[in-house]
């Protein structure tokens, strides 16, 4: 009983969240909404910081990395444009929540961990509760997962000095790619858009993100961009 109980006080935690935090601030996708509104956020964090999983704000989950906050998962969701027919890629699997949402807006979704220990926690959470178009791999998400692109839509949930060329390669013509874009401690939310061999960027808001790690991302070790020659 006393079960079901913390269900419902979830249940109706998830509700406002979505009413004040997501649809006041003009989130109006109603399939994003819904999704939103389906996915326990408490279960994607720590056990003892379930009573904090509906609140306007990222939570950490360990080894320097956050769960986003909800109002951010739902608008880079939004800007994906999703119908349901895509295929996803996403950067930086994290807690798992983000590609949660995804996997029930999406045909199927492949995410890239860098991390193995969060990627082994988030799959067993999708696991439990049931997804089967959420694939995880871990390796460095700057390079994308080339075996099955083209995606339609990619998403990023770190920050990047700048567009991972990886993932414009693999991004679709016609699809829509999000990734914040700056320094280290502020960025700006962009959408990019492929038109056939042209990409048009759109820059939305200023958010801010912990730092792609990759090839074509932040070095960790150094803190410092690394640059690419070829």
């Amino acid at each position: 009983m006393a079960f079901q109980d913390d269900l419902t006080e979830y249940d109706q935690a998830r509700e406002r969240m979505v009413r004040s935090q997501i649809e006041a601030r003009g989130i109006r996708d109603p399939r994003v909404l819904a999704a939103m509104r389906q996915v326990p956020r408490h279960l994607f964090v720590p056990v003892h910081m379930r009573g904090s999983a509906y609140r306007d704000t990222p939570l950490p989950i360990g080894e320097g990395q956050t769960i986003s906050q909800p109002y951010i998962v739902a608008l880079m969701t939004e800007m994906l444009e999703l119908t349901g027919e895509e295929r996803v890629l996403e950067i930086g699997t994290g807690s798992g929540y983000q590609a949660a949402i995804l996997g029930l807006l999406a045909r199927e979704v492949y995410t890239v961990e860098r991390l193995p220990h969060l990627a082994r926690n988030a799959e067993e959470v999708l696991r439990q509760l049931g997804y089967t178009n959420v694939h995880i791999r871990v390796g460095d998400g700057t390079l994308g997962w080339p075996e099955h692109a083209p995606y339609e839509a990619i998403i990023v949930t770190a920050a990047s000095p700048e567009v991972p060329s990886p993932l414009l390669d693999q991004l679709a013509d016609g699809g829509r790619l999000v990734v914040p874009i700056g320094p280290r401690w502020t960025q700006t939310l962009v959408r990019v858009r492929r038109e056939g061999d042209k990409f048009r960027k759109e820059y939305l808001t200023s958010v801010a993100f912990v730092p792609l790690v990759g090839e074509h991302g932040w070095d960790e070790r150094e803190g410092l961009l690394r640059h690419v020659i070829g």
